[in-house]
């Protein structure tokens, strides 16, 4: 099959080649010409990707001052321009023929944000307070899934949510514990390489949780009862999933119930203190060693919990981590590292793209397998944009 003439045509006079000279090009001439030059590659790239010399010539001549809103209007731009060419190439999609399923995509999308963001929001607490990243957060949430399983195993008459609290609690646990034995020399002074060490153990207890896990439940998908056991919502021309809805609402609450002890409480005064100094937080009266272990535990709580909620959703199996974990560690640079709002918007940057990535992909059969590309090429390309991330600031 041929290319589109459409695309032969976009392709000569914007695209792809003319954002590569914009890229390179433009920021040399605002250097030529004493200008400070950041930002110029992006815009570059954005402006001959969506109309090659035609804006690229008059960005070169003027040279305007670049700041955010150039980039944040001619990205908006390129997006329009490429929803452009997609309706063009498949005038039978969904995507393009039915606003009703484009809005339940959206729904469905920011749904499974809010759960994709709380796991990401206790990774990122713990980075900012601690400096680590830890390699076994997805393993924890897939602890938590485990224990709301087997509790209400036990509890065969009890509703799905009496496995969140459970489940944060036993991960809270395992996280505090995991600290004080593990973690708690490096921030004594008694490793010599820290950052090496944090990365090692980290990953080391992820992987003993999860072959832990399969050897002790073997490689069977298990999933808990519905939350709500009823068909789906109907809100105008939205059909909306019971499950996906309480997971997140769960979702908001708990990621709501943290900003406020961060921001209101003596506790999370203490953490916001030892994450920007640890030694001015000592003299003031705050142990850094007892907050690195709470940051620590409530991290791994979070993770523990958002798995409970999905495991009325997602069929679980002992490996069901590692893709979350990947998914974690995307959402919390996307949105910077260390800034809390940051894994909120990046959670839900990742689930709408993901659901409409997926879900407007020409091939059904493939667009789900699919999904996690999607959410890595919007990773890419904002880290192109912003390196720092939508919320990170330069050190």
């Amino acid at each position: 099959m041929g290319l589109h003439p459409t695309v032969i045509v976009w392709g000569l006079l914007a695209g792809p080649i003319w954002g590569l000279i914009g890229a390179w090009g433009l920021p040399r001439v605002y250097r030529q010409k004493g200008l400070g030059a950041s930002g110029a590659g992006t815009v570059g790239a954005l402006a001959g990707f969506v109309a090659g010399p035609l804006l690229l010539a008059p960005l070169w001549y003027f040279t305007p001052e670049l700041t955010r809103r150039w980039s944040v209007g001619v990205a908006a731009l390129a997006a329009l321009e490429l929803y452009t060419l997609f309706a063009i190439l498949y005038p039978d999609n969904l995507c393009v023929t039915n606003r009703d399923y484009v809005l339940n995509q959206v729904a469905s999308g920011l749904t499974i944000g809010f759960i994709y963001a709380l796991m990401a929001v206790g990774l990122t607490l713990i980075y900012s307070v601690q400096g680590v990243i830890s390699f076994a957060h997805g393993q924890f949430y897939m602890v938590g899934g485990y224990v709301s399983y087997y509790l209400l195993q036990l509890l065969t008459d009890f509703n799905p949510i009496i496995g969140v609290p459970v489940a944060g609690l036993a991960t809270l646990i395992i996280g505090m514990a995991f600290e004080r034995t593990f973690l708690r020399p490096m921030h004594l002074g008694q490793i010599e390489r820290a950052g090496e060490y944090a990365i090692l153990v980290t990953f080391g207890f992820g992987f003993f949780l999860e072959y832990t896990t399969l050897a002790a439940v073997g490689p069977f998908s298990q999933k808990t009862g519905p939350f709500i056991n009823a068909g789906s919502f109907v809100l105008g021309p939205l059909r909306l999933l019971p499950n996906r809805l309480v997971a997140a609402a769960v979702g908001i609450g708990l990621i709501l119930a943290l900003l406020y002890l961060i921001r209101y409480t003596w506790l999370g005064k203490g953490l916001r203190a030892v994450s920007q100094d640890k030694q001015a937080a000592a003299v003031s009266g705050v142990n850094p060693l007892t907050m690195n272990t709470l940051a620590f535990g409530i991290g791994t709580m979070l993770a523990g919990m958002s798995g409970a909620t999905l495991i009325p959703v997602f069929t679980w199996v002992p490996w069901v981590g590692a893709t979350a974990a990947v998914r974690s560690f995307v959402i919390i640079v996307l949105g910077g590292l260390g800034a809390i709002p940051g894994a909120l918007f990046g959670g839900l940057i990742i689930g709408l793209v993901q659901a409409l990535g997926a879900g407007c992909y020409p091939d059904p059969s493939k667009g789900a397998a699919y999904k996690e590309a999607f959410g890595l090429v919007i990773f890419a390309l904002v880290l192109l944009w912003r390196p720092t991330g939508l919320f990170g600031r330069e050190q």
